[in-house]
Protein backbone atom coordinates (compact mmCIF):
# COMPACT_ATOMS: atom_id res chain seq x y z
CA UNK A 1 0.00 0.00 0.00
CA UNK A 2 1.30 3.42 -0.85
CA UNK A 3 1.30 5.84 2.02
CA UNK A 4 1.32 9.05 0.02
CA UNK A 5 -2.27 9.32 -1.08
CA UNK A 6 -3.90 7.07 1.48
CA UNK A 7 -7.50 7.45 0.43
CA UNK A 8 -6.74 7.00 -3.28
CA UNK A 9 -5.18 3.65 -2.48
CA UNK A 10 -7.93 2.68 -0.02
CA UNK A 11 -10.58 3.59 -2.57
CA UNK A 12 -8.85 1.38 -5.13
CA UNK A 13 -8.73 -1.49 -2.65
CA UNK A 14 -12.46 -1.12 -1.95
CA UNK A 15 -13.16 -1.34 -5.67
CA UNK A 16 -11.22 -4.57 -5.88
CA UNK A 17 -13.12 -5.91 -2.88
CA UNK A 18 -16.47 -5.12 -4.48
CA UNK A 19 -15.36 -6.88 -7.65
CA UNK A 20 -14.01 -10.00 -5.93
CA UNK A 21 -15.53 -10.08 -2.45
CA UNK A 22 -15.56 -13.87 -2.25
CA UNK A 23 -11.81 -14.12 -2.80
CA UNK A 24 -11.13 -11.40 -0.23
CA UNK A 25 -13.25 -13.18 2.38
CA UNK A 26 -11.47 -16.45 1.61
CA UNK A 27 -8.11 -14.80 2.33
CA UNK A 28 -9.41 -13.18 5.51
CA UNK A 29 -10.80 -16.52 6.69
CA UNK A 30 -7.36 -18.07 6.20
CA UNK A 31 -5.76 -15.26 8.20
CA UNK A 32 -8.33 -15.65 11.00
CA UNK A 33 -7.77 -19.42 11.03
CA UNK A 34 -4.01 -19.04 11.38
CA UNK A 35 -4.31 -16.43 14.15
CA UNK A 36 -6.85 -18.51 16.08
CA UNK A 37 -4.83 -21.71 15.70
CA UNK A 38 -1.60 -20.10 16.92
CA UNK A 39 -3.16 -18.76 20.13
CA UNK A 40 -6.39 -18.60 22.09
CA UNK A 41 -9.48 -18.82 19.83
CA UNK A 42 -10.97 -15.84 21.67
CA UNK A 43 -10.24 -12.36 20.26
CA UNK A 44 -10.35 -10.90 23.78
CA UNK A 45 -7.45 -13.16 24.79
CA UNK A 46 -5.52 -13.17 21.52
CA UNK A 47 -4.29 -9.78 20.29
CA UNK A 48 -3.31 -11.12 16.87
CA UNK A 49 -6.73 -12.67 16.34
CA UNK A 50 -8.48 -9.52 17.55
CA UNK A 51 -6.54 -7.45 15.03
CA UNK A 52 -7.45 -9.77 12.14
CA UNK A 53 -11.10 -9.85 13.21
CA UNK A 54 -11.17 -6.05 13.25
CA UNK A 55 -9.65 -6.06 9.77
CA UNK A 56 -12.32 -8.51 8.58
CA UNK A 57 -15.12 -6.45 10.09
CA UNK A 58 -13.80 -3.35 8.32
CA UNK A 59 -14.19 -5.28 5.06
CA UNK A 60 -17.79 -6.13 5.96
CA UNK A 61 -17.11 -9.81 6.52
CA UNK A 62 -20.11 -11.26 8.35
CA UNK A 63 -19.94 -12.42 11.97
CA UNK A 64 -20.96 -15.90 10.86
CA UNK A 65 -18.03 -16.20 8.43
CA UNK A 66 -15.61 -14.87 11.04
CA UNK A 67 -16.87 -17.32 13.65
CA UNK A 68 -16.74 -20.20 11.18
CA UNK A 69 -13.03 -19.57 10.58
CA UNK A 70 -12.41 -19.44 14.35
CA UNK A 71 -14.41 -22.62 14.93
CA UNK A 72 -12.41 -24.39 12.24
CA UNK A 73 -9.22 -23.56 14.13
CA UNK A 74 -10.80 -24.79 17.37
CA UNK A 75 -11.52 -28.15 15.76
CA UNK A 76 -8.19 -29.71 16.67
CA UNK A 77 -4.85 -30.36 15.06
CA UNK A 78 -6.22 -31.56 11.74
CA UNK A 79 -6.55 -29.13 8.88
CA UNK A 80 -4.33 -26.90 6.84
CA UNK A 81 -0.89 -25.92 8.05
CA UNK A 82 0.07 -22.53 6.69
CA UNK A 83 3.36 -20.70 6.91
CA UNK A 84 3.96 -17.01 6.46
CA UNK A 85 6.36 -16.00 3.70
CA UNK A 86 7.37 -12.56 2.53
CA UNK A 87 8.75 -11.91 -0.94
CA UNK A 88 10.60 -8.73 -1.79
CA UNK A 89 11.48 -7.37 -5.17
CA UNK A 90 11.11 -4.72 -7.83
CA UNK A 91 8.23 -4.32 -10.24
CA UNK A 92 8.04 -2.19 -13.39
CA UNK A 93 10.03 1.07 -13.38
CA UNK A 94 11.85 0.26 -10.15
CA UNK A 95 8.82 0.23 -7.84
CA UNK A 96 9.65 -1.70 -4.66
CA UNK A 97 7.26 -4.49 -3.61
CA UNK A 98 6.72 -6.55 -0.48
CA UNK A 99 4.32 -9.48 -0.88
CA UNK A 100 3.05 -11.26 2.24
CA UNK A 101 1.72 -14.78 1.75
CA UNK A 102 0.13 -17.60 3.74
CA UNK A 103 0.75 -20.91 2.06
CA UNK A 104 0.65 -24.66 2.56
CA UNK A 105 3.00 -25.15 -0.40
CA UNK A 106 6.06 -22.94 -0.46
CA UNK A 107 7.25 -24.11 -3.91
CA UNK A 108 3.88 -23.38 -5.52
CA UNK A 109 3.71 -19.89 -4.04
CA UNK A 110 7.28 -19.04 -4.98
CA UNK A 111 6.65 -20.14 -8.56
CA UNK A 112 3.48 -18.07 -8.95
CA UNK A 113 4.94 -14.92 -7.35
CA UNK A 114 8.17 -15.15 -9.34
CA UNK A 115 6.20 -15.61 -12.56
CA UNK A 116 4.09 -12.51 -11.84
CA UNK A 117 7.20 -10.38 -11.33
CA UNK A 118 8.98 -11.78 -14.38
CA UNK A 119 6.02 -11.22 -16.71
CA UNK A 120 5.75 -7.60 -15.52
CA UNK A 121 9.40 -6.91 -16.26
CA UNK A 122 10.34 -6.99 -12.59
CA UNK A 123 12.36 -9.37 -10.47
CA UNK A 124 12.41 -10.86 -7.00
CA UNK A 125 15.15 -9.80 -4.60
CA UNK A 126 16.64 -11.19 -1.42
CA UNK A 127 15.23 -10.78 2.09
CA UNK A 128 15.69 -7.18 3.19
CA UNK A 129 16.32 -5.88 -0.32
CA UNK A 130 13.35 -3.45 -0.17
CA UNK A 131 11.84 -3.78 3.33
CA UNK A 132 14.06 -0.97 4.61
CA UNK A 133 11.99 1.38 2.45
CA UNK A 134 8.83 0.68 4.51
CA UNK A 135 7.69 1.40 8.06
CA UNK A 136 5.06 -0.66 9.88
CA UNK A 137 2.16 1.60 10.80
CA UNK A 138 -1.41 1.41 11.99
CA UNK A 139 -3.91 2.61 9.41
CA UNK A 140 -7.41 3.56 10.57
CA UNK A 141 -10.09 5.07 8.35
CA UNK A 142 -13.47 6.18 9.69
CA UNK A 143 -16.36 8.04 8.06
CA UNK A 144 -16.25 11.82 8.29
CA UNK A 145 -19.71 11.98 9.86
CA UNK A 146 -18.21 12.29 13.34
CA UNK A 147 -17.17 15.62 14.87
CA UNK A 148 -13.67 16.33 13.55
CA UNK A 149 -12.27 18.04 16.65
CA UNK A 150 -13.52 15.25 18.92
CA UNK A 151 -12.05 12.53 16.71
CA UNK A 152 -8.75 14.36 16.30
CA UNK A 153 -8.28 14.93 20.04
CA UNK A 154 -9.22 11.34 20.88
CA UNK A 155 -6.79 9.94 18.30
CA UNK A 156 -3.87 12.26 19.08
CA UNK A 157 -4.25 11.92 22.86
CA UNK A 158 -4.09 8.13 22.43
CA UNK A 159 -0.82 8.38 20.50
CA UNK A 160 -1.78 8.80 16.83
CA UNK A 161 0.99 10.20 14.63
CA UNK A 162 -1.24 11.84 12.04
CA UNK A 163 -4.90 12.76 11.57
CA UNK A 164 -6.28 14.18 8.34
CA UNK A 165 -9.54 14.45 6.48
CA UNK A 166 -9.41 13.23 2.89
CA UNK A 167 -12.65 13.34 0.96
CA UNK A 168 -15.47 12.24 3.25
CA UNK A 169 -13.28 10.27 5.64
CA UNK A 170 -10.80 10.68 8.46
CA UNK A 171 -7.42 8.99 7.94
CA UNK A 172 -5.47 8.20 11.11
CA UNK A 173 -1.90 6.90 11.14
CA UNK A 174 -0.28 5.41 14.23
CA UNK A 175 2.92 3.62 15.13
CA UNK A 176 2.61 -0.10 15.79
CA UNK A 177 2.60 0.25 19.58
CA UNK A 178 -0.21 2.84 19.70
CA UNK A 179 -2.51 1.20 17.16
CA UNK A 180 -4.81 -0.60 19.63
CA UNK A 181 -4.95 2.37 22.01
CA UNK A 182 -6.03 4.71 19.22
CA UNK A 183 -8.71 2.32 17.99
CA UNK A 184 -10.09 1.91 21.51
CA UNK A 185 -10.06 5.69 22.05
CA UNK A 186 -12.16 6.16 18.91
CA UNK A 187 -14.53 3.41 20.03
CA UNK A 188 -14.92 5.21 23.37
CA UNK A 189 -16.19 8.18 21.35
CA UNK A 190 -18.90 5.92 19.89
CA UNK A 191 -17.21 5.21 16.56
CA UNK A 192 -19.00 2.11 15.29
CA UNK A 193 -17.77 1.83 11.71
CA UNK A 194 -14.16 1.42 10.59
CA UNK A 195 -13.56 1.55 6.84
CA UNK A 196 -10.02 0.30 7.43
CA UNK A 197 -8.41 -0.87 10.63
CA UNK A 198 -5.12 -2.73 10.27
CA UNK A 199 -1.38 -2.71 10.61
CA UNK A 200 0.19 -2.02 7.25
CA UNK A 201 3.48 -0.95 5.69
CA UNK A 202 3.87 2.62 4.49
CA UNK A 203 6.82 3.57 2.26
CA UNK A 204 9.38 6.12 3.41
CA UNK A 205 10.80 6.31 -0.13
CA UNK A 206 8.36 6.75 -3.02
CA UNK A 207 8.64 6.45 -6.79
CA UNK A 208 6.79 8.94 -8.99
CA UNK A 209 5.66 7.67 -12.41
CA UNK A 210 3.54 8.77 -15.36
CA UNK A 211 0.10 7.31 -16.13
CA UNK A 212 1.35 4.64 -18.53
CA UNK A 213 3.95 3.46 -16.04
CA UNK A 214 1.41 3.46 -13.21
CA UNK A 215 -0.87 1.24 -15.27
CA UNK A 216 1.88 -1.37 -15.55
CA UNK A 217 2.47 -1.28 -11.80
CA UNK A 218 -1.25 -1.65 -11.07
CA UNK A 219 -1.41 -4.63 -13.43
CA UNK A 220 1.25 -6.38 -11.35
CA UNK A 221 -0.60 -5.47 -8.14
CA UNK A 222 -3.81 -6.96 -9.54
CA UNK A 223 -2.02 -10.13 -10.66
CA UNK A 224 -0.45 -10.62 -7.23
CA UNK A 225 -3.64 -9.90 -5.31
CA UNK A 226 -5.47 -12.44 -7.45
CA UNK A 227 -3.17 -15.24 -6.24
CA UNK A 228 -4.84 -17.34 -3.54
CA UNK A 229 -1.69 -17.50 -1.40
CA UNK A 230 -1.11 -13.73 -1.37
CA UNK A 231 -2.54 -11.88 1.63
CA UNK A 232 -1.13 -8.36 1.26
CA UNK A 233 0.81 -6.39 -1.33
CA UNK A 234 2.79 -3.28 -0.39
CA UNK A 235 4.56 -1.04 -2.85
CA UNK A 236 6.13 2.41 -2.92
CA UNK A 237 4.41 4.03 -5.89
CA UNK A 238 3.56 7.67 -5.24
CA UNK A 239 -0.16 8.11 -5.87
CA UNK A 240 -2.02 11.40 -6.05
Amino acid sequence: MSGHSKWATIHRKKGLIDAARGKVFQKLAKEIYVAAKSGAPDPDQNASLRMVVDKAKAQNMSKDKIQKAIDKAKGGTEGENYESIRYEGYGPNGVAFMVDCLTDNRNRTASFVRSAFTKSGGNLGTDGSVSYMFNKKGSIVIPGEYDEDTMMMAALDAGAEDFEKIGDNYIITTDEASFTNVKEALESENVKEFLECELTYIPNIEVELNEEQIEKVNKLVDTLEDLDDVQDVYYNLKED
